[in-house]
């Protein structure tokens, strides 16, 4: 019996659902699981790379499938890129699985556990699903043109009935799982584990020695960072509004990290309002990740309230890995809210409330950011650390044995 994970995007490619899928199949390898991983050929910020086809990485075998290329420039490339990889991944899937087998079906792209769940049952083996979003929900509440009516309800009855003949499916979050349950799936096939960060590989380092802050003129800064995606599940109106509300506070500075299709936007109405405490960089290499994540005093999560339950953000387990308080925008009541704040690692306020962030960011610098930073690194070691979060995982596959 092995393991036959499958996603678009996986190691050495360093976006999100690569990263996560890297950590846990390098992880069961070394726990003595046989482990596959069906992916692609590209990396997810270059679609001119080519991959080695086959390849053998920390005792995990990885078949990458070929697709077209068109990138995410366009949003009818990025659907030949998906059929293309349905096609190839599904060939793949049924070369490589056996009876007994185990499939885990990530969700880049959309609803790959439909032919995913095919396979299993045409090949005899298991399917578990891995939820890091809910399809074709968070495309409806992103606004994409032509997924509602009829076609809205199809895609959601499919994903439903792969759901449904599924060993587990793996929800990251409370509200997914509520979600999930409510769309009919047997509440003893679904499980909570969440995502994590390596508590190891991202650690707290003091600003005097982080050389990033030397490098990017920030000494003698309280530095705000946003760091990752700027993607249409975002808003960052709050927190432009609440930069200009700080402009008279000459030592805290907000950070950009990162890119996604809301940069144009927040370069644009900084440039307009003139903010000169604004300052933006490009995505850091894994390896620098826990200097760019200690490069600032204090870190912003947001997450528009319709995608509450649908997506959470990932780059919060970073945040508390790198022992930094987090400044939550969205819906006080959401996951990431109850879960953060209630720690003592977080403090929230609603989208639209700058004067709230402000004032957050202004408690943080002048009193919390100590007794927050430490609690937020105590959060991760007690419940969302790498090697804790892989035992998770390990439970659950061999319970599904």
């Amino acid at each position: 019996m092995k393991l036959i994970f499958v996603n678009r995007f996986f190691y050495p490619d360093h976006s999100a659902t690569a990263q996560m899928l890297t950590d846990l199949a390098f992880d069961l390898a070394d726990m003595g699981w046989p482990v596959h991983v069906v992916t692609s050929r590209l990396r997810y910020d270059d679609p001119t790379a080519d991959l080695p086809a086959v390849e053998c990485q920390h005792g995990v075998h990885i078949h990458r499938v070929w697709t077209p290329r068109f990138g995410r420039s366009s949003l009818i490339g990025r659907l030949f890129d998906y059929a293309g990889f349905y096609l190839m991944a599904t060939r793949q899937l049924w070369q490589t699985t056996a009876r007994g087998d185990m499939v885990i079906a990530k969700t880049d792209p959309p609803l790959i556990s439909v032919p995913a769940a095919w396979v299993a049952r045409r090949r005899d083996a298991k399917l578990i699903n891995w939820l890091q979003d809910l399809f074709p929900e968070v495309a409806r509440a992103a606004g994409i043109r032509g997924l509602s009516g009829r076609i809205y309800i199809l895609l959601k009855k499919l994903r439903n009935r792969s759901l449904a003949g599924a060993t587990a499916n793996v929800a990251i979050g409370r509200r997914m799982r509520e979600i999930l349950l409510a769309a009919g799936s047997p509440a003893d096939r679904v499980h909570i584990i969440p995502n994590w960060a390596d508590g190891e590989a991202i650690r707290p380092i003091p600003q005097a020695q982080n050389t990033l802050r030397d490098a990017w003129g920030l000494e003698g800064k309280f530095v705000v960072g946003y760091s990752g995606n700027m993607g249409r599940t975002h808003e960052f109106d709050t927190m432009l509004d609440a930069a200009e509300r700080l402009l008279d506070q000459l030592d805290i500075c907000f950070l950009f990290i990162g890119a996604g299709a809301q940069k144009g936007h927040v370069e644009a109405e900084v440039a307009k309002r003139q903010l000169s405490n604004v300052v933006f960089k490009p995505y850091q290499p894994r390896d620098q990740l826990h200097l760019s994540l200690s490069c600032a005093d204090a870190h912003i999560a947001v997450l528009r309230p319709e995608f509450e339950g649908l997506v959470l953000p990932s780059k919060i387990y970073g945040i508390l890995a790198a022992g930094r308080p987090l400044l939550f925008i969205g819906d006080p009541e959401g996951d990431t809210a109850t879960e953060f704040v209630a720690s003592g690692a977080a403090l929230a306020c609603p989208i639209g409330d700058a004067s709230s962030l402000a004032a957050n960011v202004l408690r943080i610098r002048d009193t919390l950011h100590g007794p927050m930073g430490r609690q937020a690194r105590r959060t991760l070691e007690d419940s969302y650390e790498r090697k804790r979060v892989a035992r998770k995982w390990d439970q659950l596959l061999r319970h599904s044995e």
